[in-house]
């Protein structure tokens, strides 16, 4: 009888191990799973190319308020993963509130130390020149160059930046807006550089650093009365320097200038191909020669309504000094090299030569 007891005694224990042993496998699997959670949580939400967010925190917020923000404008994966994060770190006192730009390329761990500096933020926005104010195809938004593009990357919203395209601004009524209609838009009018501004700048910030920017420009150069010398208006000079800035592919942009002066003197049309390419990209229907408006130098003598891209500095100088030629046509060669011409004849044999890519573009 004992010996019947002793074995089920034996037999219980040694269930009672089992299942301990099952309860705590139970356990170290929970724990290991949650902690491969939480270190996966902890990982940026985003890659490389990720906008930068602006993101705001306001005194006296809590640390449960200041990571759902966070995962509401999906800065990071998880708010819980957070909270844990900055309460084993000890620093969920510490996070400061502030205005913080932030990226979904940075890990919770990153993000955290962002805030628990409480540094000043600032960043920078690039315009290009040749730039205009939206690109409307379908390539990506990193591979993008227009204005919009380089504000959407700097981490403001498509609404931010409509409306402030869309401001009037002016102070620069009688600086640099001279002579521009009140009706136009800011095409050309955003001067390519790299701004520098401090985390909690509006789009209208950016905006007018640029047209400051831009006016010390012409001011330094005289530009006003270097256009004046070639009988045309700021306005006038800054539309045919944003010309010569897309045609001038290698440079030459003095002597691109000059070749439309000829044209002008003679009372002929620009036939300028990427005035007509600029007003079908941005009205959305195909490139066409033939297109029916104003700004297609092909079709109407003049210039056309306003600018079409944001000119360089070296556009706007060739303006202001054209190269005097007897050159009246010009084309960019497959080589990215321009090449002039005196006569149709002329042309014809340099796009034969040296435009057999290049040229067959609409």
């Amino acid at each position: 009888m004992d010996k019947i007891i002793n074995v089920s005694k034996k037999h219980w224990m040694r269930s009672a191990i089992l299942v301990l042993l099952g309860v705590m496998a139970i356990i170290a699997g929970i724990f290991v799973a949650g902690w491969i959670w939480y270190g996966q949580q902890l990982k940026p939400l985003g890659d490389q190319a990720s906008s930068i967010v602006t993101v705001t925190i306001v005194p006296a917020s809590s640390p449960e308020q200041i990571a759902k923000k966070l995962q509401e404008e999906k800065v990071i994966r998880n708010k819980t993963a957070f909270l844990l994060h900055t309460r084993l770190e000890g620093v969920q006192g510490k996070l400061q509130a502030g205005t913080y730009r932030l990226s979904p390329a940075e890990s919770t761990p990153e993000i955290v130390k962002h805030l628990v500096s409480g540094r000043v933020d600032t960043f920078t926005v690039t315009f290009y020149p040749g730039a205009t104010l939206v690109d409307n195809s379908s390539k990506p938004l990193s591979q993008k160059q227009d204005i919009t593009s380089s504000l959407l990357r700097a981490g403001f919203s498509s609404r931010e930046i409509s409306e402030a395209l869309a401001s009037s601004y002016p102070e620069y009524d009688k600086t640099l807006f001279k002579g521009r209609p009140s009706t136009a838009d800011l095409e050309g009018y955003i001067y390519g550089d790299t701004y520098k501004l401090s985390s909690g700048s509006t789009v209208k910030d950016v905006i007018r650093a640029s047209l400051d920017e831009y006016w010390q420009v012409i001011e330094e150069n005289s530009l006003v009365e270097a256009f004046a010398k070639q009988d045309i208006s700021l306005y006038e000079g800054i539309i045919l320097a944003s010309i010569v800035q897309r045609e001038s592919i290698g440079g030459d942009e003095a002597g691109i200038a000059g070749v439309f002066f000829n044209r002008i003197v003679a009372g002929d049309r620009l036939g300028s191909d990427v005035t007509y390419q600029y007003i079908a990209d941005k009205t959305g229907v195909a490139r066409d020669p033939n297109i029916d408006s104003p700004y297609n130098t092909r079709r109407y003598v003049g210039l056309p309504p306003g600018p079409i891209s944001s000119p360089s500095l070296a556009a706007l100088k060739g303006v202001g000094s054209p190269v005097e030629s007897e050159y009246y046509y010009f084309l960019s060669g497959d080589d990215d090299m321009t090449y002039f011409a005196r006569t149709f004849a002329e042309h014809e044999a340099n796009i034969r030569n040296h435009c057999q890519a290049k040229c067959q573009i609409l």
